[in-house]
């Protein structure tokens, strides 16, 4: 079974098991990969965590199901909601209304497809890359919680880079910067990558101020990918093409681990 046939298979187990409990597990082994690799590789494909695509399509389904009579308690209970209220809240922010404003005749509400995949010929540049095995090594820098709902990450990481170098920690990062450099760090996970750590950091020299964050990052073989032009555009599209184009090429997954992007 090929990459393509996998992720769709993927695709049907979430779609036929919208009205229970998420398993991952069970979804990434269709889709042939370890959970964790299976949920960054869908977000980056699709924008949407693997939850968020679920809220999206059992919204769609519950909208359908109340517009044909269906009582809003027992739809809401189908979808997983603990109350109406829960399920009120969650199915207005989508559609902009209410369940029971959605019965009124001409009620106009938002639809979310089922997902698939396909293969897309682009003929785009090669995608030059090298493996190097490093060792376990420390830094030291600014750090943020950041969200991944609604792709709110897109936004948030380059408005950190941006408070820090307005308010001096990016210049202080720097100057505690040896040859390596600075470096951009995803880490922190959480199990449905609906949130991680963010970190602007430099190698510990021994000398972090208090106010800084340590962190240790895991001796591993990394693949190093480079990213020239207009930031952050140019980063997130590489970020894109590794997840849907090098990835399925290649047959290597991603351990669970940080994810660090290096500035000389």
């Amino acid at each position: 079974m090929d990459w393509l046939q996998a992720m769709n298979k993927a695709i049907d187990y979430l779609e036929g098991t919208l009205t229970e409990k998420l398993n991952i597990e069970a979804v990434a082994k269709l889709a042939l990969t370890s959970p964790f690799h299976f949920q960054r590789m869908f977000h980056m494909i699709t924008g949407l965590t693997v939850a968020e695509y679920r809220r999206r399509r059992r919204l769609t389904l519950s909208a359908q199901e109340i517009m044909l009579g269906e009582k809003v308690i027992d739809v809401a209970l189908k979808y997983g909601y603990e109350t109406p209220e829960a399920f009120t809240k969650a199915f207005r922010k989508v559609h902009g209304m209410s369940p029971s404003a959605a019965r009124e005749p001409g009620a106009n509400l938002k639809a979310f497809p089922k997902l698939s995949f396909h293969i897309s010929i682009k003929g785009d540049k090669d995608m030059n890359y090298k493996m190097i095995d490093k060792s376990t090594f420390k830094v030291i820098g600014k750090a943020r919680r950041i969200t991944t709902k609604d792709g709110e990450n897109l936004q948030l990481i380059p408005a950190f880079w941006n408070e820090c170098m307005e308010d001096g920690s990016y210049e202080r990062i720097c100057s505690l910067a040896d040859e390596s450099g600075v470096f951009g760090i995803c880490m922190d996970f959480e199990q449905n990558y609906e949130a991680f750590t963010y970190m602007i950091a430099v190698k510990d020299n021994g000398s972090a101020p208090e106010d800084f964050r340590a962190a240790e990052i895991p001796a591993a073989r990394w693949a190093v990918f480079e990213s020239v032009g207009p930031m952050p555009g140019a980063i997130q599209k590489v970020w894109e093409r590794i997840y849907s184009e090098w990835f399925p090429a290649t047959g290597y997954q991603q351990e669970e681990g940080p994810q660090l992007r290096y500035i000389p």
